[in-house]
């Protein structure tokens, strides 16, 4: 897939952040290849998923980066969302839309600094709800936007299950080696997800992301499925599954794990599930969980 213009500026502007030093990406991540996206949460009736149990969920970096850390929580009842938090802060809990010499450096250098983008982050989370990957993608704070999605999964996993212990996130950790794993439980049109990563010597080696149907096998053995898709949106499971696949591979194997992986054209939401679902499986690696994470993927109605 050929760079666009977007990406290239993303990258350019990124090299420009990091050249500050105290911006710079605090672990490897992956991000697709856009500017913005907005998107309004699904209003359609939930016809599967587990439901959220009432609590408040807590989130929290381990690890201070460039002198901030991730900390996030939400609250629910009745299967809604009732409130969030979301915020950057210090060692001394003050939150990083404070630092003016922050702001002013980082909105020099992307356009945007944290007095804008953690509240928009925050807005269109509540407005996502438990869709999270319709949460905004913020130009220019890219890596935040994609933290925001994975963390809010996350929560949105705990709380199916009723779990009120804080997730900690090891987010500076290097990769440990082994296989981690993630399967989605519902099918969605006859097919479900499932992903694993392997790791050795620290590396990100393997990447099999891939979606089943009951019988096990791949979407893209589904030769109906593939004309289909393809003759409506230009490509089909048996290209966009692989490129996916590629890339992840490629990201981590770059000098800069930190670079973007594109969005496959015509298959954004398969894109957007692959990018929360891997940084996922990268935070398992970084933590050496290697405990399968089952996910009670929330479906809609059409």
């Amino acid at each position: 897939m050929k760079t666009s213009k977007t990406l290239k500026s993303i990258a350019l502007t990124s090299a420009a952040f990091m050249s500050l030093g105290s911006f710079a990406v605090a672990a490897p991540a992956v991000f697709p290849n856009t500017s913005v996206t907005a998107s309004a949460a699904k209003t359609a009736k939930q016809t599967a998923g587990k439901k959220l149990k009432n609590g408040t969920y807590k989130l929290a970096e381990q690890d201070y980066y460039n002198g901030y850390r991730v900390v996030m929580s939400m609250k629910v009842k009745s299967n809604k969302i009732v409130s969030n938090k979301y915020d950057y802060v210090n060692k001394k809990g003050k939150s990083k839309t404070d630092d003016a010499a922050y702001e002013k450096a980082m909105k020099k250098a992307n356009g945007v600094g944290p007095k804008e983008y953690i509240p928009t982050l925050l807005k269109s989370w509540k407005k996502a709800g438990t869709d999270v990957q319709t949460i905004d993608t913020v130009s220019g704070a890219t890596d935040s936007s994609w933290t925001i999605k994975n963390y809010a999964q996350q929560l949105i996993q705990a709380a199916q299950a009723g779990n009120h212990k804080t997730i900690k996130i090891d987010n500076t950790a290097k990769l440990q080696n082994g296989t981690y794993k993630l399967a989605e439980k519902n099918y969605d049109h006859g097919y479900r997800i499932v992903f694993s990563i392997t790791v050795a010597n620290g590396k990100l080696t393997k990447s099999n992301f891939d979606y089943v149907n009951k019988k096990g096998k791949s979407k893209t053995d589904d030769a109906a499925y593939e004309k289909a898709m393809k003759k409506a949106n230009g490509v089909g499971p048996k290209e966009y599954i692989p490129k996916l696949n590629e890339e992840l591979i490629k990201s981590y194997g770059s000098k800069e794990p930190s670079a973007v992986v594109d969005t496959v054209s015509g298959a954004t939401e398969s894109s957007n599930l692959f990018v929360i679902y891997a940084q996922q499986l990268i935070n398992r690696a970084q933590a050496g969980n290697h405990k399968t994470v089952k996910i009670s993927n929330i479906i809609y109605s059409d």
